[in-house]
């Protein structure tokens, strides 16, 4: 379970101003694959980052009952030098698991033949964000994070991609960001809709699809 108490982050711009969270309370149950929805530039991928800790709120908590995974998708956290065999052995190694069992899971989910063994400044953001995905799910956490990421690579990739979501899910839950309403509807079963720095959370998914639907068809 993770609980967001009287959470609030803002960013200074031009125009005053920008809040991401205003004084924000959610509490998102076990067992859960809770898509986050909102508009471009709402500070879904910033709300990711606060929950994993990559990123300080200017007031308020988050609290977790269990492990929760970096964001995956967010390029930030591999090692831009290293390659991306080098990038999933560090991350064994963090994690305390077999770097050759790591490494063998990557190159086979990731399919990312000889560039494996290249520098991950190299690649492009879809490379990236396979060897992310490849990665965190080779680990077991509580909470996955993900990041846009099951909608990278081609439609053979992308149902491989779900299916080991999907069983992932089986002892986890997930805070899935994804612009795509039918990735939301094959993976999810709650939702939460981010707008305006506020969060209104849905135990059905199709409840919060409505409210983001009509948010979007909304001006600002």
């Amino acid at each position: 379970m993770i609980v967001l108490e009287n959470l609030t982050k803002s960013f200074a711009t031009p125009n005053g101003r920008k809040y991401v969270a205003r004084d924000v309370n959610l509490t998102i149950p076990n067992g859960k694959a809770m898509a986050l929805l909102g508009r471009n530039g709402a500070g879904k991928s910033t709300i990711l980052r606060m929950i994993s800790g990559n990123m300080n709120p200017d007031s308020g908590r988050i609290l977790s009952s269990g492990s929760v995974s970096f964001p995956v998708g967010f390029a930030g956290s591999f090692h831009r030098d290293l390659t991306g065999a080098q990038n999933a052995r560090f991350v064994a190694r963090i994690y305390g698991v077999d770097t050759d069992d790591m490494l063998n899971f990557v190159a086979d989910f990731a399919a990312l033949g000889g560039h494996l063994h290249m520098p991950v400044r190299t690649y492009s953001s879809g490379m990236r964000s396979r060897l992310a995905f490849g990665i965190s799910m080779a680990l077991h956490f509580d909470t996955y994070l993900v990041d846009e990421v099951t909608s990278v690579g081609d439609s053979a990739f992308r149902r491989k991609s779900a299916a080991i979501f999907k069983a992932r899910m089986q002892n986890s839950s997930a805070i899935v960001v994804t612009h795509s309403l039918i990735e939301v509807r094959n993976l999810c079963n709650s939702g939460a809709v981010l707008e305006n720095g506020e969060v209104t959370y849905f135990d059905d998914v199709e409840e919060a699809i409505g409210l983001h639907v009509k948010n979007m068809k909304r001006s600002r």
